[in-house]
């Protein structure tokens, strides 16, 4: 039985993926380098210490990737403090959830932009244990993150509900042995392989009850 909820922060609480693109584009371009729909695809789930070495390396961008870094996500939080692109029901959909299980964010996005978001969307008392995959080891679709957030509630991954919305988010929280409710990103949405690995789909935010995440 569930007894705690991780949520994914992109694309399940942020349409942020868009916002992540066209930055990461602009700046690539800018230096010079390869942005393609098969570079935007590779770094899903990436953390920041991979998607900017990724950039680097075979996107071709000359600078050091913590140079890559440092300029993308000061991108990034002007974009977000400019307008916060909450999906429809994000903040209803924590609040709701927090009332029935202690929740954990498990996000690709580095501790310095998800701690900006959600106190800008006022969430963030809502979260009991927060981690970043640059915390970890390896990023999304490896399990680490998902584990190290189990950890931090002090409970079992098995007996924990992830909410996801990426092919290598699903693989990742599947991988830690959690129960995986997908909200299948519009705008990227996962391959049908990595939708099969979940345990529930729903279509929206509002769609994710209580009885959903008990399975």
């Amino acid at each position: 039985m569930t007894e705690a909820v991780v949520f994914d922060l992109d694309g399940v609480l942020l349409r942020s993926e868009e916002v992540w693109d066209a930055v990461r584009e602009h700046y690539v371009r800018e230096h010079g380098g390869r942005y393609d729909e098969d570079v935007q695809r590779a770094m899903m789930g990436m953390s920041a210490p991979e998607w900017s070495r990724f950039l680097h390396e075979e996107a071709r961008v000359p600078d050091d990737p913590d140079e890559i870094n440092s300029e993308v996500v000061r991108r990034m939080l002007d974009a977000y403090r400019r307008e916060l692109p909450l999906l429809p029901g994000a903040v209803e959909a924590v609040r709701r959830t927090a009332d029935a299980f202690p929740l954990a964010l498990a996000s690709s996005s580095s501790r310095e932009v998800f701690e900006e978001v959600l106190e800008l969307a006022g969430i963030a008392e809502c979260f009991r244990a927060t981690v970043s995959s640059e915390e970890v080891a390896r990023g999304k679709p490896a399990p680490d993150v998902y584990l190290e957030a189990a950890r931090r509630l002090g409970g079992a991954p098995e007996r924990c509900a992830a909410v996801e919305d990426s092919h290598s988010g699903i693989r990742s929280a599947k991988s830690a042995g959690m129960r995986v409710v997908a909200i299948p990103n519009a705008a990227y949405p996962p391959d049908e392989e990595a939708l099969r690995l979940a345990d529930a789909v729903v279509r929206s935010l509002d769609e994710l009850t209580v009885d959903v995440l008990l399975g």
